[in-house]
C-alpha cells in the first residue's frame, strides 16, 4: 500500500508542478498583454513613401549603420535598397573627386613651393 501512495503523491506532484507552471505561464501571458499592448499591426505606408531614410548631404556611417528596410514577402523592398546604394554611391563619387581636388591643389602648391 505505501508503494501506491508513493505513486499517488509523485504524480499529485507532478500535476500540482503543472498546474503551478501554466498559471505563471498565464499570469506573465496577461501581464505581457498589458505592458505591450494587443499586438495590433501599423497599417501600411501609401503607396510611394518610405520609412527609409538617410540625410539630405553628408551621409555618416551613423546613418548607414541606422538605415531600415521594410521587409517584404522575399525581403527587404528592393526600391528602399536600390535607393539607399545609389545615395551612398554618390556621396562617395563626390567625396573622391572632392579629395581628387585637395590632393592635386596641395601637389600643385608643393611643386609651387621648391
Amino acid at each position: 500500500m505505501s508503494y501506491l501512495a508513493g505513486k499517488i503523491s509523485v504524480v499529485t506532484f507532478a500535476l500540482t508542478y503543472l498546474l503551478v507552471l501554466v498559471a505563471v505561464a498565464a499570469v506573465l501571458f496577461v501581464l505581457g498583454s498589458i505592458l505591450f499592448g494587443r499586438g495590433e499591426e501599423l497599417p501600411a505606408l501609401p503607396k510611394g513613401t518610405t520609412a527609409t531614410v538617410l540625410p539630405a548631404d553628408d551621409v555618416a556611417g551613423a546613418d548607414v549603420d541606422a538605415v531600415k528596410f521594410s521587409l517584404v514577402f522575399r525581403g527587404y523592398k528592393a526600391s528602399e535598397v536600390d535607393w539607399v546604394l545609389d545615395r551612398l554611391a554618390r556621396q562617395i563619387d563626390e567625396l573622391r573627386a572632392e579629395l581628387d581636388e585637395v590632393q592635386g591643389a596641395r601637389a600643385g602648391i608643393e611643386a609651387n613651393a621648391e
